[in-house]
């Protein structure tokens, strides 16, 4: 980690990193450890006992969060003419498809989700090898290719997050900014927790939860014990 700043060694010693501590004095020290200037992110790590490298294995899904995430996201709606306004009216950032097309062949990629129809994922598919890698491709599994444009767009502004299980068989989401309240942290990251339990695979063995964290932007990772998350 470095060496730590003055008031990273204060903090430093509020939180103990053998203990597991409850969702709700996590959601309460999250607030009080962070250490940054801006209104940081609060994130949750949970490290699952599944091999993500088999298929059923595989842990993904969406979760709308109750306090939503104090992001503006911005959306992006590929679409034909004909589902622009829909688009608009529900408050889309940017609405529009070749002209887009284009820009993000040329590398812009300055949205934080696409939202799309299917009969344009032909050509929003070429785009693959852009929007793949920055975790912005479309996807019907999480609601973002669709016929509802208006919807999807409502649903991710009001705080609809997706989440996949990484190589190493954890799921890394935001659930909030310290600037929320420690009861509105403590309720999303129940309802992200509750959520990955309900996708547990039939065919994971063993123990499913194994560890849950909780951070801030550059700050300390706080365990969490898993039966007070999910009472």
């Amino acid at each position: 980690m470095g060496r730590l700043t003055k008031n990273q060694k204060a903090v430093a010693g509020k939180i103990d990193s053998e203990k597991l501590y409850s969702l709700a004095e996590a959601s309460s020290l999250v607030k009080e450890t962070s250490t940054t200037k801006f209104d940081a992110t609060v994130d949750l790590a949970v490290r699952l006992g599944v091999d993500p490298r088999k298929a059923n294995q595989m842990v993904r899904g969406t979760v709308s969060l109750p306090h939503g995430t104090g992001k503006n996201v911005r959306v992006l709606v590929l679409c034909t003419p004909d589902k622009e306004q829909e688009a608009k009216d529900a408050g889309a950032d940017h609405v529009g498809l070749d002209d887009y097309v284009t820009k993000i062949k040329g590398g812009w990629t300055d949205v934080d989700v696409i939202i799309t129809t299917p009969q344009v994922m032909g050509k929003v598919g070429a785009l693959g090898r852009i929007l793949g890698p920055r975790g912005l491709m479309p996807n019907p599994k999480s609601g973002t290719v669709t016929m509802e444009v208006g919807k999807a767009v409502t649903d991710v502004k009001a705080g609809k997050i997706d989440f996949k299980v990484d190589k190493f068989g954890i799921v890394h989401a935001s659930v909030g900014k310290v600037s929320f309240d420690a009861a509105k942290i403590e309720e999303n990251a129940a309802e992200l927790i509750n959520t990955l339990l309900r996708l547990k695979p039939s065919s994971a063995k063993g123990t499913y939860m194994k560890s849950i964290s909780m951070s801030s932007t550059q700050g300390l990772g706080i365990k969490i014990e898993q039966k007070t998350a999910t009472a």
